[in-house]
């Protein structure tokens, strides 16, 4: 790789990390970091998104400017918006500072965007370079990316098991199966989320919270699914001031009589089916990014189904709840071959004391 070649990854690089600042703060937007060059190639600005409604990554930058960037250059990891949202576009800003060259490292799926922002800044006369960094680009941003691709929300399921693959004694008791470092890990997991997702059966069961913990200023959105509306009169997640709930039923099935049962702080709103990929759609609808299913085996091997799951955390504990009427993370899928199965790729491993934690991807 030539110093030139070694240079421009560099500052793209440092523009990646930038906009991973946001990496929990950002949705419905994508993380985007922004750095600035002079013409002599010093760094004179930089500036990252933090959240909807602030200033983008790009606009940051450029309003911190100590100097003239005119033929200078600019970094930034997604193609620069060319619409109006709650900020203006940024691409007029980029026009307007006399900046020469921008290097892009990914362009926007976003169909608002997507590929007319390369396009008015190259009309302006502006160089632009588009793929530095790619990969590491479309990881950073790769729920966004889903979202606005297949208009699902990136669904990430978690369990977490005995050693002899039960989440459960046959009577639904599961507290606690993992230890008290692998139950703080996923209240810090849960900050990376939008919304998490429980059926029914869990929020009758287990009477969750659904919380960070106080790690997330916004807690994410406590989703619930039921077919029935048959949902306690009490429960922890009634408390609107703790976060936001979300009650979505299935209205082919369901006794909308229930619905006086739930108190008026708790959103409610209906999908004509037992159907996951309705609920991932609507989530994706209304912005959220990624979704983090922490539900039961029948809705946890519906969201599989139905294509709503690109990654797996599994906790797995040194215990043993044995019985063959225990429970199972997930249900029969009815695999009659072994090519039909569903494979996993990319697993990442960490110990926490004597559990383990795997985080694994699903193949395409």
């Amino acid at each position: 790789m030539s110093e030139k070649n070694v240079s421009h990854t560099k500052w793209m690089k440092r523009a990646i990390f930038l906009a991973s600042l946001g990496k929990n703060t950002t949705s419905p937007n994508p993380r985007v970091g922004a750095v600035i060059l002079d013409k002599n190639g010093n760094l004179i600005s930089e500036g990252f998104h933090y959240m909807a409604g602030t200033p983008h990554a790009e606009a940051m930058a450029i309003n911190n400017l100590n100097r003239d960037p005119e033929g200078g250059a600019m970094y930034v990891n997604l193609e620069p918006c060319c619409h109006q949202g709650k900020t203006p576009p940024c691409v007029n800003k980029i026009i307007s500072s006399g900046i020469k060259d921008v290097f892009i490292s990914i362009q926007d799926p976003d169909k608002r965007v997507s590929g007319r922002g390369i396009k008015l800044l190259k009309e302006a006369g502006i160089q632009v370079h588009l793929g530095l960094c790619k990969k590491e680009s479309s990881e950073l941003n790769k729920a966004f990316i889903h979202r606005n691709v297949t208009k699902k929300a990136f669904g990430v399921l978690k369990w977490a098991m005995s050693i002899d693959g039960r989440i459960g004694l046959k009577n639904g008791k599961s507290k606690w199966i993992t230890n008290e470092e692998s139950r703080s890990l996923v209240h810090s997991f849960r900050a990376e989320f939008d919304a998490i997702i429980i059926g029914g059966n869990t929020l009758r069961k287990d009477n969750p919270l659904l919380t960070t913990r106080g790690l997330k200023y916004k807690e994410p959105l406590r989703v619930v699914f039921t077919k029935t509306l048959d949902l306690p009169e009490k429960s922890n997640l009634w408390d609107c001031n703790m976060a936001k709930t979300l009650v979505i039923y299935d209205s082919s099935t369901a006794n909308e009589s229930l619905l006086t049962r739930i108190p008026k702080c708790v959103e409610v709103a209906k999908v004509s089916e037992d159907n996951p990929e309705l609920i991932s759609k609507f989530l994706a609808k209304r912005g959220c990014n990624k979704v983090l299913w922490e539900c039961g085996p029948k809705l946890a091997t519906a969201a599989m189904r139905s294509g709503c799951i690109n990654e797996i955390i599994s906790f797995i504990a040194p215990k043993i709840l044995g019985g063959e009427t225990s429970m199972n993370p997930l249900g029969d899928f009815d695999f009659l071959e072994m090519d039909e199965i569903i494979k996993l790729r990319e697993s990442n491993i960490s110990f926490l004391d004597n559990d383990i934690c795997i985080k694994s991807s699903l193949e395409n």
